[in-house]
Parts: structure tokens; sequence; C-alpha cells
């Protein structure tokens, strides 16, 4: 019995009350995966229903902040990586959660990340943009980029933001979204819990559960992936990273080969090396946010 209890204990399935220290969790939070999420008339402040998904938004970051909790975790940090970052209502949250919100910011879509979180979830993610299949599949920027690559792989946002937890060594144990952005990630982390709330019929077409059952499947799927946050190795990529990033105009590749890090590898992509995950995030956050006219 005490051997089956230490190996319980071992990966994290069961605990006495009082034994463990502070767990915390990073939820990202994207809007394309978001249950009911088919076009832009959902996605942007300009679409009919934006309101109303951004209220739908909301409720599955709190369903993941619920389950988490019920499996331990104490503290909790949400990162709201949609659009513009300031999407979800944060006033809905509970007072021990913080909110990361807008642009720019060096990790990206997992701002706040480092060696002190216990594990990271992902709710409302879609798939790459080299995916032939899931609804509003692309990779950071749909209007810009054809591809990003990762030491030869192709990788999308999930891929990328997973990589930057694996160099702090932290597991992503959770994801919701549709059936092809969940799959995209499961291939690649073992044991990942997954959250599907519709099945891609189109870019722009879904067979979507309602809020209610994808909020309470999101729920149960982040509270047992952060049970078992002991049992998922953190992918992390190494050191250094190789990245290649395909743009679908020919004048960013160009500009950007006159920077000595940067090689033009043909008319649309350029290649760089970067010490780590943390550089090449941020190296890729520079190119997506910078332009002469910035202010203040």
């Amino acid at each position: 019995m005490k051997a089956s209890l230490a190996l319980l204990l071992t990966f994290g399935l069961a605990a006495p009350l009082g034994a463990q220290g502070p767990v915390k969790v990073l939820i990202a939070v994207d809007m394309e995966g978001v249950t009911g999420v088919v076009t832009a008339d959902q996605l942007g402040p300009s679409g009919f229903e934006y309101d109303r998904f951004r209220e739908l938004m909301t409720a599955e970051a709190l369903a993941a902040v619920a389950g988490a909790r019920a499996a331990g975790a104490t503290e909790f940090v949400v990162v709201d990586s949609h659009g513009n970052g300031l999407n979800l209502l944060i006033d809905r949250f509970p007072g021990d959660v913080q909110l990361i919100r807008s642009w720019p910011r060096p990790l990206g879509m997992v701002e706040g990340l480092d060696s002190s979180v216990a594990a990271v979830v992902f709710i409302g993610f879609h798939s790459g943009t080299t995916n032939l299949a899931g609804v509003r599949a692309h990779t950071m920027s749909s209007a810009n980029y054809a591809g990003l690559t990762l030491n030869g792989q192709q990788v999308s946002e999930s891929m990328w933001a997973a990589a930057i937890a694996g160099h702090f060594g932290v597991p992503v144990v959770a994801i919701s979204g549709d059936n092809a952005a969940t799959a995209e990630l499961a291939a690649v982390i073992r044991g990942i819990e997954v959250a599907v709330v519709k099945q891609a019929i189109g870019f722009h077409s879904a067979r979507t559960l309602t809020p209610a059952a994808g909020q309470q499947l999101i729920r149960e799927r982040v509270e047992a992936g952060v049970r078992k946050r002991r049992s998922i190795r953190p992918e992390s990529p190494g050191a250094p990273v190789r990245v290649t990033l395909t743009f679908k105009s020919y004048t960013p590749g160009e500009i950007l080969s006159y920077l000595p890090y940067f090689e033009r590898q043909d008319a649309h992509t350029v290649a760089f090396t970067a010490r780590d995950m943390v550089e090449a995030a941020k190296v890729l956050e520079f190119i997506g946010e910078y332009h002469a006219g910035l202010t203040p």
C-alpha cells in the first residue's frame, strides 16, 4: 500500500491535503477555437457576433480556471492571446486570477511563462496554416505568413508556444479547439488532454457543441490534465534553434535579408538561428510588431 501511494504521488495523481506547495497554471486563450466560432463575424470588434463571443471566450477561460482549481492549482495567469489581446472580460474573473493583455510582449501567446509555472493550458486554439483542415487555420498572421518551421518541422501556434514552455521545463497539459487543432498538438505531446468542442467541416464551417457543453468538456479535460501534469513530458526543442518564416509577400523577406541575422532562402522565406526559444520568440514578435511609425 505504501509503495502504491508513493507511485501515485510521484505522478501527481494523489496527494494528501496540505502536502503540496503553490501550483501555478498559465492559461493561454485564443478565439478561433472557441465553441461555435466559424467566421470573422465572431472574431473582431467589427463582427456582428463579436460581443457575444467575447462572453463565450471568457466563459471557456473561466471553465479552464475552474478545472485547474479542482485539480489543486492555487495560482492562475490567464493570457489574452487573440487579436488585439483585449478580448477577455476581466471583471468576470475571480480575484486570485491575474491577466496578461495587449501587445507587444516578448513571449507572445505565452507571456508570463517561467520555471515557476507547473502546467500550461491552451484554450480556443486553431490549427496551423499548412494544415489542410481546421476552422480559420493559420499561424500567427493569416494575412502575412504562409509557414513557420522550428528545427525543420512545420509548426502551428500551439506547437510554437509548447516549445517555449518546453524551454522552461513546463508541460502543456490540455488544449481545446476543433478536431484538427487538438490532433495537431496531441501528435507531438504524448498524454495531453484534448477538448474537441467542434468538428471542422471547412475553413469557415463546423459542427459544434453548444457553449454549455463545450465549457463542461473544457473543465473536465483541464482538470484531468493538471492532475497528471507530472506524467506529461515538456517538449523542449533544445538549443540553439533554427527557424524559417515564409511570408505571403516578397518584400518582407527582402528587407529582413539586409540584416546579417537573417538568411533569405527563397523569394518568400527567411531563416535565422536563435540561441534558444526565448530569443526565437522575441525575434518572431519583433517581426510581427515593429514598424517605423510606432508611437509613443
